[in-house]
């Protein structure tokens, strides 16, 4: 195999379907039309010598060996946007900087809002947005790579202090045409516990919510294991299996009627999502801001971590 650098728009390209569920969806996402997207991803199969995506008629998605790649690609892209941002903060100067971590969730439907007033408050503020999964949040925090983050988890490392900025749940859902969706009835935790499920990987806020309230009853293998909600919710829509899934993931397609809610008797999965930091305890500064307005604080009154 070549030992040259890879395309990154052809990463981006991977990572995208992972994210978005097909390579045309993702080619949109970037600009790339359908025939080029095409050829670059055939480029990266030949250079690796692994195939990368299952081609079908209804359209691509990956194999195991593209899972793979996809996973790696990512933090090769996000290394990426770190040398950018160093090489345009050498270009403009010393302006005020926020690097900030969060989980898929909270990136995609609750931060845009929380930037976008930032932004119109403090225009001077250079924000660099980079998504992970809720431990890998942790870890970039912790590390000082990151000056805030939010995630979905429900335990939060000792070291970091943290506080509730939002509420979500998680629900269950399938395709229209699933034996729950036809029934119409609530069904046993017992039984979800024992069904194969589309997930996310080990470490995300989502999967660990369900985990934990799951661990006292026996559980089937996952039926596959997703690096998004996206790539997880196209599943389910593709009638490849059930998955549990964020309200603010799935909103849209259950009011449509293209996904099916299914309840489960005795079953809450609602959560707070939260802001985590190093000390002091009270966050200052642009991430202090940041987090006053993700509480809808406003930028007077004071807050301190709860806990």
């Amino acid at each position: 195999m070549s030992r040259r650098f890879p395309d990154f728009s052809a990463l981006e390209l991977l990572v995208g379907v992972d994210d978005y569920g097909s390579l045309s969806a993702a080619g949109r996402r970037l600009g790339i039309p359908q025939p080029n997207a095409s050829r670059a991803v055939k480029r990266l199969e030949r250079q690796f010598g692994v195939p990368l995506l299952e081609r079908k008629t209804s359209g691509s998605s990956l194999t195991a060996q593209g899972t793979v790649v996809a996973h790696w690609a990512r933090i090769v892209l996000a290394d990426a946007d770190k040398l950018l941002d160093v090489a345009e903060g050498l270009r403009i100067g010393h302006s005020p900087e926020l690097t900030v971590g969060a989980s898929m969730t909270v990136a995609e439907h609750l931060l845009p809002r929380w930037l976008g007033r930032l932004r119109g408050l403090h225009p001077e503020i250079t924000v660099h947005l980079q998504v992970y999964n809720s431990s890998q949040v942790f870890e970039r925090v912790i590390t000082g790579e990151c000056g805030v983050g939010f995630v979905e988890s429900p335990t939060v490392p000792p070291e970091l202090h943290s506080i509730a900025v939002a509420r979500d749940r998680l629900i269950v859902v399938v395709h229209p045409e699933h034996p729950w969706a036809r029934t119409g009835k609530p069904i046993p935790i017992a039984e979800l516990a024992g069904t194969p499920l589309v997930v996310r990987e080990p470490g995300s806020g989502m999967r660990d919510t369900l985990d934990m309230a799951l661990q006292e009853y026996d559980r089937a293998e996952p039926l596959l294991e997703l690096g998004s909600a996206a790539a997880i919710r196209t599943s389910v829509l593709e009638g490849v299996g059930p998955a549990v899934l964020s309200t603010l993931a799935v909103g849209d397609h259950v009011s449509s009627g293209a996904l099916r809610t299914v309840e489960v008797e005795g079953l809450d999965l609602s959560r707070l999502l939260r802001a985590v930091w190093r000390s002091p305890r009270r966050l200052d500064g642009p991430a202090g801001e940041l987090v006053r307005l993700a509480c809808g604080a406003g930028a007077g009154p004071e807050w301190e971590s709860d806990r």
